[in-house]
């Protein structure tokens, strides 16, 4: 795998918008203006990948959703992104009818079947407009790339394949396979978009080995046609990937239900946690201000602030996985910098007379404007620097509001204490009964941590006096219910999951330089804490696949190459190598504290590379929330 995921799927991507030709480089002629109809499934893929600007240097011009009320452009191409659904292929038809553009190209996220062809193919036929469907293409791009190493399946009906849908206890067999079905088809389409053939390794019994059934089975029928296979020479590009095939290691949301409900203290995670972030995009609401309205008026409107977290953005890249207070102690360093630079530019203008000259004249004047010119010259830089600043000032100090406001340090460095088994300084009731700590909602997941990760559950006299303390602190107790038939069950099933030694280490309680009075960030109080390095199940299980490592944990996961020809039933690997490349695919939804601690683990091994893929990508709040609906009979 030379270039990421996240490459791959923009150049397939741009490859599309150019109907499907690869855009030649260093050309400079003018692109061919057209539009793109995208229904949401579409918008999702495309948003995190390419910036508006960018659609636009590629000559779309206009982009539309499907279903909403289009005019007719009659000498424009149109370029269609959208699932191949009922209503979608139905909105295309009366497209073709209304003759609303020049020429049709239509691509298909997944692929579409040959009814559905059909269907459209006799529409044209009626429209008379068969010569204006120019290309009809199957994308196979029905997953969203998040990150270099980051994957999730669908953000829209993604509760038709959450942790909820798979573990009802009354789902159907048929609403079973139709899940398993849909995330089998996002992951076929992510194997064709990387272009390997993967080995899939999974745990018995559970929705994980269901999936890798039905994968094995659809990559295995793909490759058997020889002449349609979708994994063959001239599609995979040459020098692709190396001639190792990637691992994927399918595992169960139950194997680990702690670290989603887990508090986080790195940057990417915290704002997952606490703030409203989607598809790469934060949306912050500006508090209206505190002063006081005369009577009667209205309350302000609260404005929201939209800000982007690309690949673009340098300080994000390198940030993104740091814990908190590295994140604030940066962000200031970043600022004292930006202003130094700032004040350079106006010194040497005031110097020169010039305060408030037009650039042109700057540019005109002697030799002695060189300095000059070369600050005016880096100002783009500047002012984009400056965006990005504010863009993490802002970010940061919403995060930090809410980790002063709910103690979040506190229940961060007490769960990890839980989940490596050290010793506690302070008791679980103490916390919950603590008004000032935390939300509801935080105690919730703090108690649900401390059942999941006890090895002896609470005895009935001390769980009466948790749940009410949890009542009085007005906390929903259904995931409760939930976790305990959980718990009864998977111990019958395995032992607890084990989290390795944890821990973390505070760095002297107050930081100091946060600590000056310049700072934006007032730290009073919260604790600076490291985290160690430490696998997480999923990391560790992983660990124990890639390198083929002898482990009762792992043993007797099943083993699946869909290039042999017959299907062995087996768990004995053919392969004896190590990997260098994996997938760790989580049915049942991630969460971006795994993906950080597989982030972490790739890092300290020299040339292995690991993606994190996830059916969905939920936050502690909407896990709880998933947990409470199952509890609820």
């Amino acid at each position: 795998m030379a270039t990421s995921i996240r490459e791959k799927q923009t150049a397939a991507l741009r490859r599309m918008l150019n109907f499907n030709v690869p855009p030649l480089k260093n050309t400079v002629t003018e692109p061919v203006w057209k539009v793109l109809i995208y229904d949401r499934f579409g918008q999702d893929i495309i948003s995190p990948l390419l910036a508006v600007k960018e659609l636009r240097d590629m000559g779309i011009t206009l982009h539309l959703l499907l279903h909403s009320d289009r005019d007719s452009i009659p000498d424009v191409p149109a370029i269609y992104f959208v699932m191949p659904t009922e209503e979608n292929i139905d909105r295309i038809c009366q497209d073709l009818r209304n003759q609303l553009y020049e020429s049709y190209y239509l691509n298909f996220i997944s692929a579409i079947s040959r009814s559905k062809l059909e269907d459209i193919a006799s529409a044209a036929l009626g429209a008379n407009a068969v010569t204006q469907v120019t290309k009809v293409f199957d994308q196979y791009l029905n997953f969203i790339t998040l990150e270099d190493d980051m994957f999730v399946l669908c953000n829209q009906n993604k509760e038709l394949i959450s942790y909820h849908a798979i573990n009802k206890p009354d789902i159907m067999d048929t609403d079973m396979e139709a899940i398993m079905d849909t995330i089998v088809d996002s992951l076929f389409c992510f194997f064709v978009t990387l272009g390997a053939v993967p080995i899939i390794r999974c745990p018995r019994g559970n929705a994980a080995e269901m999936v890798a059934v039905k994968l094995d089975k659809k990559l295995r029928e793909n490759l058997r046609d020889a002449r349609n296979s979708l994994f063959t020479g001239d599609t995979m590009g040459a020098g692709q990937f190396s001639f190792q095939r990637p691992l994927i290691v399918l595992a169960d949301r139950n194997l680990d239900l702690a670290t989603p409900l887990h508090h986080s203290w790195t940057y990417q995670a915290l704002i997952h946690d606490v703030l409203d972030f989607h598809l790469n995009r934060v949306t912050l609401e500006e508090g209206a201000g505190s002063e006081a309205l005369p009577a009667g008026a209205r309350p302000k409107k609260k404005n929201k602030r939209i800000y982007d977290l690309t690949a673009a953005d340098k300080f994000w890249q390198k940030h993104k996985g740091s814990p908190f207070p590295e994140v604030a102690e940066s962000v200031q360093q970043e600022l004292d910098t930006y202003r130094a630079q700032e004040d350079e530019v106006k010194r040497l203008k005031s110097i020169m007379g010039l305060e408030g000259e037009d650039e042109g004249a700057i540019s005109m004047l002697s030799d002695n404007t060189a300095k000059l010119t070369s600050a005016v010259s880096s100002l783009p830089e500047l002012l984009e620097k400056k965006r990005l600043i504010d863009l993490h000032t802002n970010v940061a100090t919403a995060v930090l509001d809410h980790i002063k406001t709910r103690k979040l340090d506190l229940y961060f460095e007490y769960e990890e204490k839980l989940m490596s088994k050290s010793t506690l300084d302070k008791s679980l009731l103490d916390i919950i009964s603590d008004p000032d700590a935390g939300t509801p909602e935080d105690k919730i997941r703090l108690f649900l941590i401390f059942y999941i990760t006890s090895q002896q559950p609470p005895s009935e006299a001390d769980l009466d006096q948790y749940k009410k303390a949890l009542m009085d602190a007005g906390c929903d107790l259904s995931p409760l219910s939930y976790i305990k038939q959980w718990k009864a069950f998977t111990k019958m099933a395995a032992t607890p999951a084990n989290y390795g030694n944890s821990g973390v280490k505070p760095m002297g309680s107050l930081f100091s330089m946060v600590m000056n009075t310049g700072s934006q960030f007032v730290m009073e109080g919260v604790k600076n804490l490291v985290l160690k390095q430490h696998n997480l199940p999923v990391t560790r299980i992983l660990d124990n696949l890639m390198d083929m490592k002898s482990n009762p944990e792992t043993d007797d996961y099943r083993y699946f190459d869909p290039k042999m020809l017959r299907g062995s039933e087996s768990s004995i690997p053919r392969n004896k190598n190590p990997f260098q490349e994996a997938i760790v695919f989580v049915v049942g939804g991630g969460n971006y504290i795994e993906y950080q601690n597989l982030v972490d683990y790739a890092k300290a091994k020299q040339g292995k590379r690991v993606l994190y893929g996830c059916s969905e990508l939920f936050n502690a709040a909407q896990f709880v929330k998933q947990l409470s609906q199952l509890g609820q009979k």
